[in-house]
């Protein structure tokens, strides 16, 4: 996995308020996309790896949405995957929002819609390293695109998927796909978990 480079974008990131935690190292606890914007129909612009640091910035009020720095550039990650220090202790950020610098959201925010069908239910990464799919479900999944379906969340491996969203099957191999907030991801059909996301 590529560590985190991407473009910087300007006039994302707006005035901090109050003095909670700003400025700080945050790593992610699995690849995690980084998006344009605080939301899933926003662009992926890079990957925060799994342990790679960035510095968080803040997080918008009542989101799970938060702006880190990285590589000289900025960008928007979900804080349900993302740790800080605590007192002495890596503490995921959505367990402590209060702690957290608040942001306010980019200008075009309401230009992208939050009606969602639903929400990916978060849950801790897979364990241990899923390997690569064979070159030939790539190509599948890649020439059999679907319209992608919104959720609430980030697509990481472990998250499961709703019962709502329909998965496709992929001849003569075990996992199903799907293309869910805007990402490519294999799916096991059993427990609905993301074993892979397609990048």
């Amino acid at each position: 996995m590529k560590s985190l480079l991407f473009p910087a974008i300007a006039g994302m990131l707006t005035a901090m308020s109050g003095a909670a935690l700003a400025d700080t190292a945050v790593s992610a606890v699995t690849d995690l996309n980084v998006r344009a914007g605080p939301g899933p129909q926003y662009p992926v612009i890079g990957v925060l790896a799994a342990g790679q640091s960035a510095t968080l910035n803040g997080c918008i009020e009542n989101s799970k949405w938060c702006t880190i720095a990285e590589a000289g550039g900025q960008g928007w990650v979900y804080s349900d995957y993302v740790t800080a220090d605590f007192g002495g202790s890596r503490v995921v950020l959505t367990q402590r929002r209060s702690a957290v610098a608040v942001v306010s959201p980019p200008d075009d925010i309401g230009n992208y819609s939050t009606d969602y069908t639903g929400a990916i239910i978060s849950s801790d990464p897979v364990v241990g390293d899923f390997p690569a799919p064979p070159a030939a479900v790539r190509t599948y999944v890649d020439t059999h695109r679907l319209d992608p379906v919104y959720l609430d969340g980030e697509v990481v491996t472990g998250a499961t998927l709703p019962d709502t969203v329909e998965l496709r099957e992929i001849p003569d191999y075990n996992y199903r796909y799907v293309y869910v907030n805007g990402q490519r991801a294999l799916i096991d059909p059993q427990t609905r978990r993301i074993m892979y996301v397609v990048r």
